[in-house]
C-alpha cells in the first residue's frame, strides 16, 4: 500500500485526516501563497493545493507516497479572505461577514510521487451568517482566538454559534479538508479507504 502523506502543519487538517483511521505522516511545505494578478480564489486555492502536494513530495523519502496537498479561501464581497493572524484583522473579517453569505473554498490535491501525476479539484461550501452584534463578534474573537482560520472562525467549535445555516457537501471541507472528496481522489490512485 503507498504511504500517505498530508502536505500541511494544519492540527485541523491532520485531525480530519485520523478520521479516516488510516497511518499517514505530515510535512510542513513551505510555499508562497500570494494570490497571482487577476487570480480568482478558485484558481489560487487549487494552484496553491497542487502546489503544496508537489512541493510535500520532494520533502519524503518514501517514492510509493501519495501526498495530499489542500489550500482554503473566504470569499466576502468579491474580495478573497485568507487568515486573520492578529485580533482585529479577525474583527474585521467578521464585521464583514456579518448577516451575509459567504462562500469558502478548498481546493484538494493528491499527488503521486511515483507517476508524478496528480488530481485535483475546488469544493465550494457557503456559510450563511448571522447579523451579529461588535459585541458578540468581540466575544467570539476573544474566547476562540480563530487567528490562523481563514474567515476567522472555527465552525467545529464556538464558530457554529455565528450561522444561521451551512450549505455544502461535505462539513469537512469548512475545517479545510473535504473527506468526501478525498475518498474520491484516493481512489483514482487506487488507494482504497474501505
Amino acid at each position: 500500500m503507498k504511504q500517505l502523506i498530508l502536505a500541511s502543519s494544519s492540527e485541523f487538517r491532520q485531525e480530519l485526516l485520523r478520521k479516516l483511521k488510516l497511518p499517514f505522516s505530515s510535512v510542513s511545505p513551505d510555499i508562497d501563497e500570494t494570490p497571482q494578478n487577476d487570480e480568482s480564489a478558485i484558481q489560487l486555492v487549487e494552484r496553491l493545493a497542487i502546489q503544496k502536494a508537489k512541493a510535500g513530495a520532494m520533502m519524503v523519502d518514501p517514492a510509493d507516497a501519495l501526498v495530499i496537498g489542500s489550500d482554503q479561501v473566504a470569499v466576502i464581497d468579491g474580495q478573497i479572505v485568507g487568515k486573520p493572524l492578529t485580533t482585529e484583522k479577525a474583527i474585521e473579517q467578521l464585521k464583514a461577514a456579518s448577516g451575509k453569505s459567504i462562500t469558502f473554498y478548498t481546493g484538494l490535491c493528491v499527488f503521486d510521487k511515483q507517476t508524478q501525476k496528480f488530481a485535483s479539484l475546488v469544493e465550494p461550501f457557503t456559510v450563511h451568517f448571522k447579523n451579529l452584534s461588535e459585541a458578540q463578534i468581540s466575544s467570539y474573537v476573544d474566547k476562540e482566538q480563530p487567528l490562523w482560520c481563514a474567515g476567522s472562525f472555527k465552525s467545529e467549535g464556538l464558530g457554529i454559534a455565528l450561522f444561521e445555516k451551512l450549505e455544502g457537501d461535505d462539513p469537512n471541507s469548512l475545517v479545510g479538508l473535504p473527506l468526501i472528496k478525498l475518498i474520491e481522489l484516493l481512489k483514482a490512485f487506487n488507494f482504497h479507504v474501505l
